[in-house]
């Protein structure tokens, strides 16, 4: 299929999708042409551009205008929550952990056209105390919902360095309030549930009974009654249930709660098993809110555990779904998975997944049963796939044109608006060399999206007269505080020169080439094939590309190697560190 233009927004991004796997290029040559004047310790930016290339989109075109690819948000997006306000239209949030802003919101009229309309917590005074976290803190599994009783999205979460909260607004394409504390509620992944009868409870998951955990991954959940006209929680907190689904058998983490009223009976829909290989969904059905809750005998009702990891194609560690019925009647489910490359590793993160759901005889949710693996392309039926999608090989095109960043685009632990600027240089994003690293947990001069395909291509030109050792910029690939891929411009003792170093505990030089002393203007690239990088430069405005380090090591950059709750991030970056 043709590629179509997306959108175009005022940032002058452009969004491109790749249906049958192919891919728009995008001939980007910046600016008027003309090279900037560059500001001492500054680095300009005059470009980006990310174009996914993953082979499984080229292989298996999509087939008739009501198909779709799942993870319909490929790429870091985990933790998945989902609300209707009962007029057709569908928000979908996902955590952000330490990045700024943090949860972004995606709207959608049919649950496969999805755009991002900003972001729920997009100001400093709802993001507190995010200096001094691991970029595994911060915001964990914001869970959405709707009141219809007061015709306001309510939107809880936990702050690890602060707490749980939620926020509330009648806009969902707007702002949000400032963060309201629940300090009553302990634990994490609280989210709210409003009854037909005006009543509202929040679950979440909390500590062992007396906080006596018998074994390490013995948790609770617990629900406690919200009196959502007076913003404040109410009466006792009661554990609804214990352990898990097989108390016997000490399973680990029950979390991640929500709870429904279906056909006069209430769900209550838990992950469990830990967010790794072993992760699945669990269900429990009572015949009120305070229980007692009784679990399914044919749980889990999602779960890829048990599959051969050597099957094609493999997902994993799918869990921490959200239900959600559509208008025309029909369920279906948003839940997190990963997409480990040749069945080694990801360095994508969790990402959003969309299923339909479908009801046994005895009347409980089931997503997956038995041997049924998670496919990568789905269709609903009288929905057309549209231009818009967020899914497949795509294609994006920055030249930041506008006074504000687009929606793609984060800062870690805070705004950091001190350290860049689109209006210093219009046309150019202005970043300031900053005092602090990419390794330090604070805020630094870091400026990234999401990575969002095994094999892709993404690229910058930049503009930087560096004067001093420790000025450096360039491009980064950021897992976390160690774990990261620099490729930066810098000067030496012995001229101005690009460098590859692997960021760590201790960092390594992969590969350092020279370049002209008076050489300012820098295209940098990198090309992933999947489980490895290639690292590039020109020196003349993409006439000539040169290699500076081929087959780096992707896994460096995977959760199987770093650990944590987030995928790998593409980053502008300057440092005096």
């Amino acid at each position: 299929m043709k590629n179509q233009v997306l959108s175009k927004f005022a940032s002058t991004l452009v969004l491109v999708a790749g249906m049958g796997g192919m891919i728009a290029s995008c001939g980007m040559q910046g600016g008027s042409g003309q090279a900037p004047e560059i500001g001492k310790s500054v680095a300009l930016f005059d470009y980006f551009t990310y174009q996914g290339d993953d082979s499984f989109y080229k292989e298996n075109p999509l087939q008739g205008e009501n198909s779709f690819y799942t993870p319909i948000l490929p790429g870091w997006y985990s933790d998945p929550s989902i609300c209707t306000n009962g007029e057709g239209d569908y928000f979908l949030v996902t955590s952000t952990f330490t990045y700024f802003p943090g949860v972004p919101i995606f709207h959608s009229r049919d649950l496969v056209n999805w755009k991002q309309v900003g972001h729920v917590l997009s100001r400093p005074s709802q993001l507190v105390n995010m200096v001094g976290q691991h970029v595994s803190g911060g915001i964990f599994a914001p869970a959405i919902s709707y009141n219809p009783h007061n015709k306001t999205y309510y939107m809880i979460t936990t702050n690890v360095g602060a707490g749980n909260f939620y926020v509330k607004t009648q806009d969902p394409f707007g702002e949000w309030s400032d963060p309201i504390r629940v300090p009553e509620v302990g634990g994490i992944d609280p989210s709210i549930f409003f009854d037909e009868d005006g009543k509202a409870y929040v679950v979440n998951n909390d500590e062992a009974p007396d906080f006596k955990a018998e074994y390490d991954g013995h948790r609770t959940i617990r629900v406690q009654e919200f009196d959502w006209k007076n913003d404040k929680m109410v009466g006792p907190r009661k554990i609804i249930v214990n352990k898990g689904v097989h108390p016997e058998e000490k399973p680990i983490w029950i979390e991640g709660p929500h709870m429904y009223k279906i056909n006069g009976k209430y769900y209550l829909m838990d992950a469990e098993g830990g967010t790794s290989v072993n992760h699945s969904e669990v269900i429990f059905r009572s015949d009120s809110p305070w229980g007692p809750f009784k679990a399914w005998e044919r749980n889990p009702i999602l779960t890829q555990r048990h599959l051969s990891p050597n099957r094609p194609n493999p997902i994993t560690c799918a869990g921490h779904a959200d239900l959600v019925q559509a208008a025309e009647g029909d369920w279906w489910a948003v839940f997190l998975a990963c997409r480990p490359i040749n069945n080694r590793f990801e360095n994508l993160g969790r990402e959003t997944f969309l299923l339909p759901v479908e009801w046994s005889e005895d009347g409980f949710p089931i997503i997956t049963q038995g041997d049924e693996v998670v496919p990568m392309i789905q269709c609903r039926k009288g929905v057309k796939r549209g231009e818009n999608v967020t899914f497949g090989n795509f294609s994006v095109s920055e030249e930041f044109g506008d006074s504000i960043l687009d929606m793609q685009w984060m800062t870690l632990r805070g705004p950091a608006t001190d350290l860049y600027s689109l209006t210093e240089t219009p046309g150019y994003l202005t970043l300031k060399c900053g005092e602090k690293s990419s390794k330090e947990r604070d805020v630094p001069a870091l400026v990234c999206r999401r990575m969002q395909h095994h094999e892709f291509q993404t690229e910058t030109r930049m503009y930087f007269n560096p004067e001093s050792a420790e000025e450096k910029a360039g491009l980064l690939l950021f897992k976390d505080e160690f774990h990261q891929y620099f490729m930066a411009v810098s000067q030496s003792e012995n001229g101005r020169q690009i460098t590859l170093t692997q960021i760590g505990r201790e960092d390594k030089v992969l590969a350092t080439n020279p370049v002209p002393a008076d050489a300012t203007c820098f295209d940098l690239k990198v090309v992933s094939k999947g489980l490895t990088y290639d690292f590039l430069y020109s020196i003349d405005k993409g006439k000539e590309w040169k290699s500076l380090c081929d087959n780096v090591d992707a896994g460096y950059l995977s959760t199987a190697v770093a650990g944590g709750f987030t995928g790998t991030t593409i980053a502008l970056y300057a440092t005096k560190k």
